[in-house]
């Protein structure tokens, strides 16, 4: 009997890179040194050592890279942001630094869920509302489309001492049969679910995990983190991290059938 292949989705990760100015002071003398970081290492190794299909926009490249057409962005069944904030989508360099009119990148992902697309939302201080207000996503068009209400102002809480989740409903289809003893995270964006969202996980009265559809799509808020800090070594080198993560990246996938077959990573080397 012939046997259909499962379609492994397309991923379109962006964020998750940063880079650190820092000044040394040593009595009399000063110098400076200036170092450049990626975060999302676990994460990405897990979706494409599953077999997705994963392009990487790190967060400096979000003017250049990001899809500014609807064709583009059909290319992709997912997309997940992950600290990086709306003012990289929405002062791009024509509008910013030449004031040219240019394409609301954040409206054009309102679209492509509205279509079918996928949506996911990872937490950490520059997602949601972030740290200071300064995400600032609750004031761009995502606020439409995701399956949480943002706070107005600074929206992390942090818990160095270990958050133990409540996974409400363990059987549902986004977490793929993981356990749902999760391992403890350190901080969280503090969210509100939309009253025809669904909440997966808790932490106190706080949700942790809330899942969505609008239009033909589908949205996904996780309020902490897939990297450090708030995802400690005990939740990234969990078993079942990236058993976890593909199945919530497959359940906000657009539903494809001519997607068949591992796709190899368009991952580029850091510049």
């Amino acid at each position: 009997m012939a046997t259909t292949e499962q379609p492994y989705p397309t991923v379109l990760v962006v964020g998750e890179s940063w880079i650190k100015h820092t000044v040394h002071m040593k009595g009399f003398d000063q110098f400076q040194t200036t170092e450049y970081e990626e975060g999302g290492g676990a994460f990405l190794d897990s979706l494409t050592e599953s077999g997705f299909g994963v392009t990487y926009i790190r967060a400096h490249e979000v003017s250049s890279r990001f899809p500014t057409t609807q064709s583009e962005l059909a290319e992709f069944d997912v997309v997940v942001l992950s600290d990086v904030g709306a003012n990289s989508f929405l002062l791009t360099d024509d509008v910013f630094l030449r004031s040219e009119p240019g394409v609301n990148r954040l409206a054009l992902v309102c679209d492509y869920v509205r279509d079918g697309g996928g949506l996911v939302m990872v937490g950490g201080y520059m997602s949601f509302s972030g740290i200071d207000g300064r995400a600032r996503f609750g004031m761009s068009p995502l606020a439409e489309v995701l399956p949480v209400t943002m706070l107005d102002h600074d929206d992390r809480v942090e818990v160095p001492e270990g958050l133990e989740a409540v996974v409400e409903l363990p059987d549902h289809e986004v977490l793929g049969g993981t356990p749902p003893n999760w391992p403890i995270m350190l901080g969280y964006n503090r969210l509100i679910a939309r009253e025809d969202s669904t909440v997966i996980a808790r932490y106190k009265d706080d949700p942790l995990l809330v899942v969505g559809h609008v239009g033909a799509g589908k949205t996904v808020a996780f309020a902490s983190d897939f990297a450090p800090h708030w995802a400690p070594p005990q939740f990234v080198q969990w078993s079942h991290y990236g058993q976890l993560w593909t199945s919530i990246t497959r359940w906000a996938a657009r539903a494809s059938t001519d997607r068949v077959g591992a796709r190899r990573s368009t991952m580029e080397v850091p510049l």
